[in-house]
C-alpha cells in the first residue's frame, strides 16, 4: 500500500519543475546518465555496450546511451502525472521496480544517485526552488523502488 501524500500544490509545483527539464528529454536524460557513468563508473557495468565506453563525450553520442536516458525521463514522467494517483504511482513503479531487481538484478542505491543527479542538473539549469520543487517526487520514487526490492527479496 502507498502513503503518498503531496498537496495539490506540491502536486502542481512539482509537475512545474519537471516540465522544464522533460522539455528536452533525450538531452537532459543523456546527461544524467553520462554524468552517473562518470561519476560512479561502476553503474556502467548493468550496460554491456557502455562498457567499453570511457570518455563522456562518446556516450553523449551513443544512440543506447540517448535511447535510455530518454526511457528513463519517460519512465519518471509517467510517474509525475500520477502523483494525484497512488494507486496509478504504484502502478508505474512496481514493474520497472521487479524488473530492475529480479531481471536486471540492478542494486537500488542506483536510483537514489540517478534522482540526485536529476536534483543537481535541476538546480543547475533553473535553480534551487525547482530542484526543491521535485525532491519530494525522488524520495517517494526510491522509497518505493526500495520496498519493491524488499518484496523481490533483495
Amino acid at each position: 500500500s502507498s502513503t503518498m501524500s503531496f498537496s495539490e500544490a506540491e502536486v502542481q509545483s512539482a509537475r512545474g519543475a519537471w516540465e522544464k527539464i522533460y522539455v528536452d528529454a533525450e538531452d537532459n536524460g543523456t546527461t544524467v546518465l553520462v554524468r552517473m557513468f562518470t561519476e560512479h563508473p561502476d553503474t556502467k557495468s548493468y550496460f554491456t555496450h557502455f562498457k567499453g565506453m570511457d570518455s563522456a563525450e562518446e556516450m553523449k553520442q551513443s544512440d543506447q546511451v540517448r535511447g535510455h536516458g530518454k526511457k528513463v525521463f519517460t519512465a519518471i514522467n509517467d510517474m509525475v502525472q500520477h502523483l494525484d494517483s497512488s494507486e496509478a504511482f504504484v502502478g508505474i513503479v512496481n514493474p520497472l521496480g521487479k524488473k530492475h531487481a529480479t531481471q536486471l538484478k540492478v542494486d537500488p542505491k542506483n536510483f537514489r544517485i540517478i534522482c540526485d543527479i536529476i536534483l543537481q542538473l535541476m538546480e543547475e539549469k533553473f535553480g534551487g526552488d525547482c530542484k526543491a520543487s521535485f525532491e519530494k517526487v525522488t524520495n517517494e520514487i526510491c522509497t518505493h523502488l526500495n520496498n519493491v526490492y524488499k518484496e523481490a527479496g533483495w
